[in-house]
């Protein structure tokens, strides 16, 4: 098969939908792109262990593949949405890539540092992200102005904003819409996250280099990781939070976020934890 923008021919397909559990049809379908994006969710953790642990975190298919497939890793959002546009490659959707500005309820501009995709189907367009973390899509979002739409038990909503293209992504909270991030038309190609990914991994400023930020959104729950912190938050935006030891992050880690850390890198990240300052 041959290679693409999206490196479909290079992906173990079967192993990745084995990995996924997704045993439907292998056609671009709009059937089958919820399918896979909410499967893909429910499947790999948000995480930025790699960095936290002090290595670089490669973007190729391969060691995608060999992370979050084999070794049954996780990944943040250029390593879950390339690996995931890959699927949607080999299935034959037409996608493309789209960057984003962080907003999480503020105005002020940030840089674009988020990957996301878009999807041409049948004359419709939709938001497909299964790399955002705690607040993410479980399923994909059609492009149109002021679309809601119930996954779960939350809601989320798009809105056009100003007239130089940029739509907001938003998600219903208890007191109102909280902006999670604004997106405009331009194309991002892997080459551009490969650019945001440097920033985004290295930078003494960037919210995952100083800190694990592990995350699970699902249908009923969202599960969140933060340094020690761990929060469970419902639809009825009730709470448990509790500190977790650091001797028990691996065991959290496996057992809340499905991650399994081989013994080496379940001792190093207890050991970057004990040398943390106390808050």
């Amino acid at each position: 098969m041959s290679d693409t923008t999206w490196s479909g021919g290079q992906l173990d397909l079967d192993a990745y939908l084995a990995r996924t559990g997704y045993a439907g049809e292998r056609v671009p379908t709009v059937a089958a792109l919820r399918e896979l994006h909410a499967r893909h969710a429910a499947t790999f953790a948000f995480e930025n262990l790699e960095i936290v642990l002090g290595r670089p975190v490669p973007l190729d298919l391969k060691s995608l593949q060999e992370k979050m497939v084999g070794r049954r890793r996780g990944g943040y959002c250029y390593e879950q949405n390339l690996l995931y546009a890959a699927a949607l490659d080999r299935f034959g959707f037409r996608l493309s890539g789209l960057g984003a500005r962080i907003r999480m309820g503020e105005t002020k501009i940030r840089p674009v540092t988020h990957a996301l995709l878009k999807v041409e189907l049948d004359g419709e367009e939709w938001i497909t992200d299964v790399g955002f973390g705690g607040e993410a899509l479980l399923e994909p979002v059609p492009l149109r102005d002021g679309v809601e739409v119930r996954q779960g038990g939350w809601t989320f909503g798009l809105v056009r904003e100003g007239e130089d293209g940029t739509w907001v992504l938003r998600s219903r909270h208890e007191d109102g819409w909280f902006d999670l991030y604004a997106f405009g038309p331009e194309a991002r190609h892997p080459a551009d996250y490969g650019v945001f990914n440097y920033y985004i991994s290295t930078h003494p400023r960037s919210p995952f280099t100083g800190r694990m930020v592990i995350q699970q959104p699902g249908p009923d729950l969202r599960r969140t990781l933060i340094g020690t912190e761990l929060t469970l938050t419902r639809p009825d935006w009730s709470r448990v939070v509790r500190q977790v030891p650091p001797e028990e992050i691996p065991a959290v880690l496996e057992a809340d976020f499905g991650l399994a850390l081989d013994e080496r890198d379940a001792a190093d990240l207890v050991a970057f934890h004990r040398e943390q300052p106390v808050a």
